[in-house]
């Protein structure tokens, strides 16, 4: 099984939406296996954020996700990262289906709710930013089977 890591950003705190990103999640099929309410320090920022320090847009970034708490999950499913990165639509909320988390509840990039995991290798390490090991739990699902064949 494949993990990704989903960041309900300060947006998404503000406007009351975690609950809902979780639903969309849990609703696609994938298994919450980890789950934490954090403020975001400059320090995690910036080894989350790390790819872009010479982008011009780095510092606001960091300054947006350390604005406010933020909500930090680790997801598992055959597929999570693709999965997940459906399910919340494409980066830009103008360019996402009807039927994404962002398509349907975002409006600008600079305010698209949510953070997932790129690639498999990226949530490794992002998962690694934000969870000890132990945080993140193994356990079996009823309803797995009727969800994925085995």
């Amino acid at each position: 099984m494949e993990q990704t890591l989903v960041l309900v950003k300060p947006d998404g705190v503000q406007r009351g939406l975690v609950g809902e990103v979780i639903s969309r999640l849990e609703r696609r099929g994938l298994k919450l296996v980890g789950m934490k309410l954090l403020q975001i320090d400059e320090a995690l920022a910036g080894r989350h954020y790390a790819e872009h320090i010479d982008r011009p847009f780095y510092r606001g970034l960091v300054d947006f996700i350390t604005s406010s708490p933020t909500v930090a999950m680790v997801w598992e499913a055959e597929n999570a990262v693709i999965l997940a990165r459906q399910t919340m639509g494409e980066t830009d909320p103008s360019k996402s289906p009807p039927g994404t988390i962002r398509g349907d509840l975002g409006i600008t990039i600079g305010r698209n709710l949510v953070h997932g995991s790129d690639s498999s290798e990226s949530a490794k390490r992002e998962i690694g930013l934000f969870f000890q090991p132990r945080e993140v739990l193994a356990y079996e699902r009823n309803l797995d089977p009727w969800i994925t064949e085995s």
